[in-house]
């Protein structure tokens, strides 16, 4: 079973998108609160707001349950959400309709605590439309975007290359691209031979941020940050990881 469609993994990724910090970060660690609202921070410490035209359009590709799609429609009148998992759209379109979102966080074992969070008012959310869709597989007549972002997405394809070559199409020139990746490749999800990094070429080791340069030639790095994040399992048990965030503007 797709683990993106059961319940552990859609209340564990409402929690990532909508928790607020006090309701993620162990007590006692405050240091861990810059880990938190990672899909928020995905947007506003990469997206060059100075470079986008009035009015902007804006797709997010492996979307999840929406909220950086929601941070996006901020800055664009039209925000486009993708995610492969239904669960995750119709979680992502609950939230579009009703303001807020509601899940259960797990304390432990079976014990749960339940969570009503609200979207910040000012955000516009019938500018942001929810489709299922395949990352490598985008349906023709998007159109073209003047930001495509696409968080912790790469490596978690079967082919993350079929997902970047579609990118110059999507992208007008001047427009941004957003991509963030803790660049975890795993067989699970990637075949070892479609991982972008993580192994040697001719006696050479490769990465992924190398090679992202090397197939991404119709865009030019603007910027690289580091953004930390932190998955609450239960109370007891968090992943924590660090994203490495490119931007690039199409030439």
């Amino acid at each position: 079973m797709n683990p993106y469609e059961t319940d552990k993994l859609l209340a564990e990724y409402l929690l990532f998108h909508y928790a607020s910090p006090e309701q993620v970060i162990p007590a006692g660690l405050p240091e861990m609160g810059l880990s938190a609202e990672f899909p928020i921070r995905t947007v506003a410490q990469t997206l060059q707001k100075d470079l986008l035209p009035a009015p902007a359009r804006a797709l997010d590709v492996g979307c999840a349950v929406g909220r950086a799609s929601f941070e996006l429609a901020r800055h664009c009148r039209e925000v486009i959400g993708v995610d492969f998992s239904q669960r995750f759209v119709a979680a992502a379109n609950a939230v579009k309709d009703s303001g807020y979102a509601e899940f259960n966080r797990c304390e432990e074992g079976h014990l749960a605590t339940a969570l009503r969070n609200f979207l910040p008012s000012e955000i516009d959310r019938r500018r942001v439309h929810f489709e299922v869709g395949d990352a490598m597989h985008l349906r023709a007549g998007l159109g073209l975007f003047d930001v495509v972002h696409a968080a912790n997405l790469i490596d978690r394809l079967s082919d993350p290359l079929r997902f970047l070559r579609q990118l110059p199409r999507l992208v007008r020139p001047g427009g941004q691209l957003i991509l963030t990746s803790p660049y975890t490749w795993l067989e699970d999800y990637t075949p070892q031979g479609n991982w972008l990094g993580g192994f040697h070429e001719n006696g050479r080791p490769v990465t992924t941020f190398e090679r992202l340069k090397r197939e991404l030639p119709d865009f030019l790095l603007l910027s690289t940050k580091d953004l930390p994040f932190l998955i609450r399992e239960h109370a007891r048990k968090y992943q924590w990881s660090i994203a490495q965030a490119t931007v690039w503007v199409r030439r």
